[in-house]
C-alpha cells in the first residue's frame, strides 16, 4: 500500500526530529499529510536542518530530553501517537570516547524510558501503537569481514556508541519478549527496529561525517581533509533507510500482514554503493564542479572500522523493499542540495522546495521501479 494512503491523518510521533535524518523524516510525513509531533533536544549544530526548513512552525514541536522519564510519559500519554520513530540519540562515534556515560544514558536508557512511556499511555488491542526503534548497522559485532551482517547475528560494538546501540537492540528485544506477547493476534504495543547506516544527504552538519568535512571544505574553496581514505563504505542516501522505517510503521499496523514484522530490520545500499571514502571524495568533487581531497594525518586517530556491510534480504522478501538511487545519484542530489544551500545562503523557501522535490523525484524513481510503498508524484 502507497505511503500516501496508509499515513494521512495518523498521528506520527519522531523522537530526535530536530536532527538530520528527524527533519527529513518529518519533511516527508508532511508530505504524507500525518500529523507529525516531535520531541527532541534544540539543534545541536550550526546550521541545522531543522532550522533551515523552518520545521518548528510546520510541525507539532516539543522539546524534551528523553533521560527525563515523568515528563516524556506525559507528553507520550497526552500525544497518544498511533506510531511512534525512536531516533534520538548520541549519534557520534567519536564522541562517545569524550562522554561515554552521556552516550550509554541517552542511546540505551533514553530508549528504555520511551518504551516505558508508551507502555503508561495505555493502548490498547483496539487502538495499538506502532514503535520503530532506529539503531545502527555498528550495532553488529564486526568482525572486519566482507561478508555482509543478517539480522540474527550477534550484537557487539568496538567502541561506546557502536555498543549502545548493540544494547538498544538489546533492550528492545527482551522488552518485546517480555512485556509484547510474540504470539498475540492483536498486541497493544507493535514493536521493531531498524538498522542503517553510512547515509548521507542534504542538511548533514554533524562533525566527524566525511560530507560534512567535504562541503564545509569545498564551499571554502580548500582541500577535503580525509582521514582513512581506503576505508569502504556502502554509502546511500537518507530516503533510502527512511524509507524502509515508514514501510515497517505501516506494516506494524496492518493486521492483514502475512509475516510478523514485529522484528529488526536491516536496510543498505546495493553492492554498486560499496565505495572507498577516496572514490566518494573523486565523486564528490566532480558533482561539486571541482576541488580536491588530501589525506589528513591524526596522532591521536581514534578505532574506525574499515568495512561494514549490512544483507538486506530480509526487507526484499518480506517488505518489497529495495534501494532506489545508485551512487551516482545519491552523491549528485546530495551535493545539490549543499551547493543551492551554499548559493542560496541558507533560504528556507527554496532548501525546503528542493527538499520536498528530492523527496518526490525519490518517490516518482520507486514507483517506476515498481516498489509497493511509492505512488506517482
Amino acid at each position: 500500500m502507497p505511503f500516501r494512503d496508509f499515513y494521512r491523518g495518523k498521528k506520527v510521533l519522531i523522537t530526535g526530529h530536530t536532527g538530520f535524518k528527524g527533519s527529513w523524516l518529518a519533511s516527508w510525513l508532511e508530505i504524507l499529510n500525518a500529523e507529525v509531533y516531535g520531541l527532541a533536544l534544540e539543534p545541536n549544530t550550526d546550521p541545522a536542518l531543522f532550522d533551515i526548513l523552518g520545521l518548528k512552525d510546520r510541525v507539532n514541536h516539543r522539546i524534551l530530553d528523553i533521560r527525563d522519564p515523568e515528563p516524556l510519559a506525559a507528553h507520550v500519554a497526552a500525544v497518544r501517537p498511533d506510531l511512534v520513530f525512536h531516533m534520538a540519540a548520541q549519534p557520534i562515534v567519536r564522541l562517545s570516547y569524550e562522554i561515554p556515560l552521556e552516550t550509554l544514558d541517552t542511546n540505551v536508557m533514553g530508549t528504555a524510558h520511551l518504551l516505558n512511556a508508551i507502555d503508561r499511555a495505555g493502548y490498547g488491542p483496539e487502538r495499538p501503537c506502532g514503535v520503530v526503534v532506529i539503531t545502527s548497522d555498528k550495532c553488529y559485532e564486526n568482525r572486519e569481514t566482507y561478508a555482509a551482517y543478517r539480522e540474527d547475528e550477534p550484537m557487539g560494538g568496538h567502541d561506546v556508541y557502536s555498543a549502545s546501540k548493540g544494547m538498544a537492540e538489546l533492550l528492545v528485544a527482551s522488552w518485546r519478549r517480555s512485556f509484547y506477547t510474540e504470539t498475540a493476534d492483536a498486541p497493544a504495543v507493535r514493536l521493531a527496529s531498524c538498522r542503517a547506516g553510512n547515509v548521507i544527504g542534504g542538511g548533514d552538519w554533524s562533525p566527524d561525517r566525511i560530507m560534512v568535512d567535504a562541503m564545509n571544505a569545498l564551499m571554502k574553496d580548500e582541500a577535503i581533509p580525509v582521514r582513512n581514505p581506503l576505508s569502504v563504505r556502502p554509502w546511500q542516501h537518507v530516503l533510502e533507510p527512511l524509507s524502509g522505517y515508514l514501510q515497517v510503521g505501516a506494516a506494524l499496523l496492518d493486521d492483514d500482514a502475512s509475516f510478523d514484522c514485529r522484528t529488526p530490520w536491516n536496510f543498505g545500499p546495493g553492492r554498486e554503493s560499496e565505495r572507498t571514502v577516496a572514490q566518494l571524495c573523486d565523486a564528490i568533487v566532480a558533482a561539486w564542479g571541482g576541488g580536491a581531497w588530501t589525506q589528513a594525518i591524526e596522532s591521536e586517530a581514534v578505532h574506525e572500522a574499515r568495512f561494514l556491510k549490512l544483507a538486506i534480504d530480509k526487507a526484499w522478501h518480506f517488505l518489497g523493499w529495495q534501494p532506489v538511487w545508485d551512487f551516482q545519484t545519491t552523491v549528485a542530489e546530495t551535493v545539490s542540495w549543499y551547493k543551492l544551500a551554499h548559493e542560496s545562503r541558507f533560504d528556507t523557501s527554496a532548501m525546503r522546495e528542493k527538499t520536498r522535490g528530492q523527496i518526490m523525484k525519490y518517490t516518482q524513481n520507486a514507483f517506476d521501479r515498481g516498489l509497493p510503498w511509492a505512488d506517482s508524484a
